[in-house]
């Protein structure tokens, strides 16, 4: 017997247009998705709502002195801790994706070779919203209040949005390496954790050792949350969002031709 393999079909050129219908088309089924796997936005709401209370009533008193006081200094820092975390699962959904055959699928259709990937971190951009949104809401319900309007709000989740776009290549690149879904998982627990608690995220820089405050201050996770203080309660903000900006960038730079190369490997 001898098999019979049926020809590759020529890929069409299609139109920017078409291509942003294709990423727009997959980014809905992604979001569909969470209609028959409701632990997925449980993920995104329960744990850090939990953060915020159990640090707020937890380590409030004994760090600031007051849970209002804390509240006021590690939201910002909560939110960014979870925008990272939120990033994994970028890589988490890919990797399912691929080990489970659904990109194959998506290549024998007349779409755009990039709409796959950018429809997955589409969606997670919108759970990611969803995320800061819910843990701003609940954090005012707590008594954090705005120091600089809406305007800073806006520009606070602009900031955040943007920069977890660039740190989302690091988890497709991840996603892409790796052979089962919850090796992804693994080392976001792994990087990420001590990443986020080596920053001012959640207690200040002098509070650490003097050898622990020089990598501290370059931390990316402490650029992050300083910028989100300056715009969301009030200080220094254009130091810290250029260097945000800045290391968004350099993280998309050496991260996405990595990410896109891997994907074209293993596909």
């Amino acid at each position: 017997m001898t098999a019979v393999t049926a020809p590759l079909v020529p890929a069409r050129r299609l139109a920017p247009t078409a291509g942003l219908r294709h990423t727009a088309t997959l980014a809905w089924r992604s979001l569909v998705q969470i209609k028959h796997n409701p632990m997925e936005l449980l993920d995104l709401s329960i744990q850090p709502v939990m953060f915020v209370l159990l640090f707020t009533y937890v380590f409030g008193g004994a760090i600031s002195g007051s849970p209002g006081e804390y509240l006021t200094f590690a939201l910002p820092g909560i939110i960014v801790q979870n925008a990272f975390f939120a990033t994994m699962t970028t890589g988490f959904g890919l990797n399912t994706d691929l080990t489970k055959g659904v990109f194959d699928r998506l290549r024998s259709l007349p779409i755009a070779r990039w709409a796959p990937l950018a429809g997955r971190i589409l969606a997670d951009t919108v759970k990611q919203a969803w995320s800061v949104a819910l843990l701003i809401g609940v954090g005012m319900i707590l008594g954090f209040r705005l120091g600089n309007g809406v305007l800073g709000l806006v520009a606070a989740f602009a900031l955040l949005l943007g920069f977890s776009l660039a740190a989302a290549w690091i988890a497709v690149l991840v996603g892409v390496l790796v052979d089962e879904p919850d090796k992804v998982q693994i080392f976001g627990f792994t990087v990420i954790f001590p990443l986020t608690f080596t920053s001012n995220a959640f207690v200040p820089t002098e509070t650490m050792p003097g050898w622990l405050q020089a990598w501290v201050e370059v931390n990316p996770v402490t650029i992050l949350a300083d910028a989100l203080r300056g715009l969301l309660v009030g200080g220094p903000v254009a130091a810290p969002v250029v260097q945000t900006l800045a290391w968004a960038v350099v993280i998309a730079a050496i991260f996405a031709p990595l990410a896109v190369r891997g994907l074209r490997r293993r596909l």
